[in-house]
């Protein structure tokens, strides 16, 4: 039995104190929108460093054992409460959004990464706002929306959102965007798939005569942001594209696997067991990497995890990397107490 360490037990009381171990967040709050999706509000750790509208944040979420994360929009401006949001629709056989929608509840912790991305409304506002979204794709835009009509002072712009879903029962928000439309704060264009068929981006000069003077904001699936990128580039139009990656699915993770140590001297591939730690089976490759204590105390032998699965030996925790959802900086693991649980790659020196 491996002793407890004193941020095992700050971890159970404390887990969102500044300095922890990884960034997390604890579940405050889980509000169905439709029937497929809800959203979910978080209260971040101390070290939360605060997102702009428009902006994502990595979420890792603990199902069956294993950590996954996924990417997500923050879908609010800054909070008096300090909490953080975001809304997930359930994806047939998304093992991630599913739990969310269907089994995340208060008291939950996730682990965060810091907000990311370039999807934000310019400043100054442009005097007129195109925002083209579909599906899911409305998430980043609610955040804009709510933070412009929150303020004290008013918003003065022409926004026109055109947004499509399947049906007007799963359009996302659509209480809150039909009342943004009878207020007069945007003119919103609801085209619902079921009846009205697939927005085409041809129709867009009819809903928007006035398209040529607007900037626009979108966010969608891919075949309607490609063709809107093919339409304003034509038209020399300015857009602005927010592109949901594609959830990978991970690697099944097994006793031991091929580990790939990446540095700048180039790669080294071995084939490491279930039971022995990265850092001996790097080692004995001749792979140069950070250590300590060897005892997983001193968190002196941390990497980035690129890709793959590897299990604490401590506790059989698994942690997964996914190409495209895992951050820019990887997941630190402790390579002195982590072996390989099917393919993965690992920085090194």
């Amino acid at each position: 039995m491996t002793p407890l360490e004193l941020d095992d037990v700050l971890d159970v009381f404390a887990p969102l104190r500044a300095g922890a171990p990884g960034l997390r967040g604890k579940v405050v709050a889980v509000r169905p929108e439709t029937t497929e999706s809800a959203t979910i509000v978080v209260r971040p750790g101390r070290d939360w460093a605060g997102h702009v509208p428009g902006q994502y944040v990595r979420v890792g979420v603990e199902v069956d054992g294993v950590r996954l994360w996924r990417t997500y929009s923050l879908t609010h401006g800054p909070r008096p409460d300090g909490c953080i949001a975001i809304t997930v629709k359930a994806i047939p056989g998304g093992v991630v959004s599913n739990h969310l929608v269907r089994r995340a509840k208060p008291g939950d912790v996730l682990q965060l990464d810091q907000a990311q991305g370039d999807f934000v409304l310019a400043s100054p506002l442009p005097s007129k706002v195109l925002m083209v979204t579909a599906g899911s794709g409305i998430t980043p835009v609610i955040g804009m929306l709510r933070n412009l009509f929150s303020r004290s002072e008013p918003v003065r712009a022409d926004i026109v959102l055109v947004h499509s879903a399947l049906t007007r029962d799963g359009v996302i928000f659509g209480r809150e965007l039909r009342r943004y439309a009878e207020q007069g704060l945007i003119t919103l264009h609801e085209r619902h798939t079921d009846a009205d068929g697939m927005l085409d981006v041809a129709e867009l000069g009819g809903l928007v005569p006035d398209l040529a003077e607007r900037t626009t904001y979108a966010c969608g699936p891919v075949g309607l942001l490609d063709a809107l990128e093919a339409h304003h580039t034509a038209a020399d139009l300015p857009l602005h594209v927010e592109r949901f990656r594609p959830v990978v699915v991970p690697v099944d993770a097994g006793d031991g696997g091929t580990a790939t140590f990446v540095s700048t001297a180039g790669e080294t591939t071995v084939e490491a067991n279930g039971a022995t730690p990265l850092l001996d089976a790097g080692e004995s490759a001749g792979v140069l990497l950070p250590s300590g204590c060897r005892m997983g105390v001193c968190f002196g032998c941390v990497v980035p995890l690129r890709e793959g699965a590897v299990r604490d030996l401590r506790n059989g925790e698994l942690t997964v990397a996914t190409p495209g959802e895992t951050g820019p900086d990887g997941i630190p693991i402790q390579t002195c107490v982590s072996a390989a649980a099917g393919t993965c790659r690992i920085d090194s020196l």
